[in-house]
């Protein structure tokens, strides 16, 4: 995972995209007491695994109020998402790929796709789908889709980032259990998101629920707590969408040499350098090559299922507000949260 931040960085220019990569490494500020001893556990598990990289800095590194310390991750890059996407896209169809854009997949079965517009007949599947399997009768209970809601501020001057300690390139979050992630963009914006949005019954998927105000203004309000130093702040640009979370929490790739069928995805929001690893993985699980990416342990690693309605709509909901008052405990007591470390076995933890 560590050499794939590079490598999307390598592709992508190769592809001639410019998606706005720059690798500048992520910032995780540690803003209690509680988070800051988290933050030292972090580093020190690191370690033991022979991840070096990590560094710990301590309140003088950074310039966040009210922040304790800070996690820095150098193995980390900000892109502009939807300009690699797109790049992508272009540079598959230049090498001969189609994509039937507008087009709803209904079913699959060894060697066919149906779809709302015809059938696809193909030697090789990949299942890609991500949160959006849970549209599918076949996935349904595979992948939950968790909406995750993002804003972009307006840009901001070049003295405003040197108080907040954010250069360009770098991404940050805190370490805080509802999880937010931010960056600082090429036009010197914020942009800023986070988990809050709650599961829909029957893991449903419809455009308004990339758009809830609420959780757009709370989005903003975070931001304004983090950074008390920021000027008024406006969100320009709000937008969302749903990730794939399996039962485990566990990522997977795939690939039935019997059926000519494969899938990877279950990224929970992690996606952007593990789908690059994902491919790389499928592209030799397809070809037949036993390598170092084969071998890898998220290879033909099955989750279970997803409760049935009304046990998943339930347990989904009931897991946001636990992370939201898990927050709360730490805040009021000082010590880490007790919800979080009941929660932390359903999550995969």
């Amino acid at each position: 995972m560590v050499d794939t931040v590079d490598e999307v960085g390598r592709a992508a220019a190769e592809a001639g995209i410019d998606c706005d990569y720059r690798r500048g490494g992520t910032i995780v500020f540690a803003r209690s007491d509680t988070q800051w001893r988290s933050a030292q556990q972090e580093v020190a598990a690191a370690r033991e695994f022979g991840v070096d990289e990590l560094e710990l800095w301590g309140a003088e590194q950074v310039r966040a109020r009210e922040a304790r310390g800070a996690v820095y991750d150098p193995a980390c890059a900000r892109v502009h998402p939807a300009a690699l996407v797109r790049g992508l896209a272009r540079a598959v169809e230049a090498r001969g790929a189609t994509i039937a854009e507008g087009t709803t997949v209904e079913r699959w079965e060894p060697g066919v796709v149906h779809t709302d517009r015809g059938t696809v007949r193909a030697r090789h599947i990949v299942l890609a789908l991500e949160g959006y399997g849970a549209a599918t009768a076949q996935l349904k209970r595979r992948i939950l889709p968790l909406y995750s809601l993002m804003i972009a501020t307006q840009p901001l001057d070049d003295a405003v980032w040197d108080e907040l300690g954010i250069e360009h390139g770098q991404t940050f979050s805190d370490g805080r259990h509802l999880i937010i992630y931010g960056q600082r963009t090429a036009d010197n914006r914020i942009a800023f998101g986070g988990r809050g949005a709650r599961y829909h019954w029957g893991s449903a998927i419809r455009p308004e629920y990339d758009r809830v105000e609420r959780v757009f203004e709370h989005l903003l309000a975070t931001l304004r707590e983090m950074f008390p130093q920021l000027p008024p702040l406006e969100a320009e640009h709000r937008w969302g969408g749903p990730l794939g979370v399996p039962r485990d929490w566990h990522a997977s790739v795939s690939y039935d040499p019997t059926t000519g069928i494969g899938g990877a995805g279950g990224y929970v929001g992690d996606g952007l350098s593990t789908t690059n690893l994902a491919g790389r993985t499928l592209a030799d699980l397809i070809t037949g090559h036993d390598t170092a990416l084969t071998r890898l342990p998220w290879v033909n690693h099955r989750s279970p299922n997803w409760e049935p309605e009304p046990l998943r709509f339930a347990g989904a909901n009931a897991g946001l507000l636990a992370m939201t008052a898990a927050d709360a405990e730490e805040r009021a007591t000082g010590r880490a949260s007790l919800i979080a470390r009941a929660m932390s076995p359903l999550i995969g933890h």
